[in-house]
């Protein structure tokens, strides 16, 4: 790529008041700057590996499969990321059957991101981690070539993100005091429950830590009248929020909960995509947004945006993930009132560097698109 060429791309990102221009806008201005080049979209399977056993209410692993994607255009590199725990449904088999249909090569300005993204939605039903990888990646590449961070280019202030939470999974109160002693740095803990032994899980960590904790029941409880007693009972423990306690299709279950709890509770497994953010208001506090259940940052972005217009709190969330797709949700965290962007922490092969914690802070950097390098 000529040095003028882009030296144009970089400066065209700089021409508002603000200094930061749309996608939309730069695209106006870049017609015709670029040849019938159409974007290249590759992608590789990757087997995450946890440093401990991953135990949920219902299921338990030691890996993750993901697949890592990337979409060059111009000299650019983008990288994107679907992670797949195997309870979403979805495998490195199934996303490399919709990867390998895809056709991104018919597009030749990256800035037209709308219809590069409703062309994949529409491209196959579900798939949504899959998705999530090009829309990643696309956004990466694109604020590469704005030379700008996502968050700068939305407009939102860095310093605003939260603290992150910490993930305790479910386990031997032994390996809990372990994992509480490794969770050192962080000032929230994520407590998973949900088994037979929750009021073990608290009870071992509050021998060892008085930091705030909030509670991930992942649908592993039944009863209504149950949960509100054992949400009573963690309001005294300095729990600070219950994240979906009840399966997700008892919605009026829920509404009941939330209204008389003491505690906000947050739905998750029942928030998928926007579709689903309307109809929470009056059954949840809040919901937890993450990038694989949506099809990634841009409809994440219009979540967030529909939650607070209904008076919904936001956690924005994560799986088990490399620092490519945490870094790409930490570029919506200075919106979120919550955050457990943990995923990359919990594993021990994770091959790119992006966005930090700080003293327990999520910290996003000024680097251009989603803020990552490989390693």
């Amino acid at each position: 790529m000529s040095t003028d060429r882009r030296n144009f791309i970089k400066n065209t990102a700089l021409f508002t008041a603000g200094g930061i221009a749309l996608p939309h806008l730069i695209y106006s201005n870049m017609k015709g700057k670029f040849p019938g080049q159409g974007l290249k979209l590759t992608f590789e399977p990757y087997d995450l590996q946890l440093k401990h056993v991953f135990t949920l209410a219902n299921s338990s692993r030691t890996t993750t499969p993901v697949m890592l994607t990337k979409i060059e255009f111009e000299g650019f590199t983008g990288y994107g990321e679907a992670s797949m725990p195997p309870y979403l449904g979805e495998s490195q088999k199934t996303a490399a059957r919709y990867l390998t249909a895809l056709n991104l090569g018919q597009f030749t300005d990256p800035f037209r991101m709308d219809e590069i993204l409703e062309y994949l939605d529409e491209a196959a039903p579900g798939n949504t981690a899959a998705k999530a990888s090009v829309d990643i990646a696309l956004h990466d590449l694109v604020g590469k070539i704005m030379d700008q961070p996502w968050y700068k280019i939305w407009g939102f202030s860095p310093e605003n993100t939260p603290n992150t939470s910490f993930t305790i999974g479910i386990d031997k109160p032994d390996v809990v005091k372990q994992k509480v002693e490794e969770a050192a740095p962080y000032k929230i803990l994520k407590v998973k429950l949900g088994g037979p032994n929750d009021k073990e899980m608290v009870e071992t960590i509050r021998s060892v830590t008085n930091k705030p904790l909030c509670v991930d029941v992942n649908q592993g409880w039944d009863n209504k009248e149950e949960a509100l007693e054992m949400v009573h009972w963690l309001k005294e423990k300095g729990v600070e929020f219950v994240e979906q306690p009840l399966p997700k299709n008892r919605k009026d279950d829920h509404a009941w909960l939330t209204e008389h709890s003491p505690l906000p509770i947050i739905g998750d497994e029942a928030i998928q995509r926007l579709c689903d953010v309307q109809g929470s208001s009056g059954v949840y506090s809040g919901i937890n947004i993450k990038l694989m259940k949506c099809t990634g940052m841009r409809e994440a972005h219009k979540m967030i945006n529909l939650a607070h217009a209904n008076h919904l709190r936001v956690m924005i969330g994560c799986m088990t993930e490399t620092s490519c797709a945490i870094s790409a949700a930490a570029q919506l965290a200075p919106q979120a009132e919550w955050a457990d962007l943990d995923g990359n922490l919990l594993i021990s092969n994770d091959p790119y560097e992006g966005v930090k914690i700080v003293d327990g802070k999520i910290t996003l950097f000024d680097k251009p698109g989603i803020g990552i390098r490989k390693v």
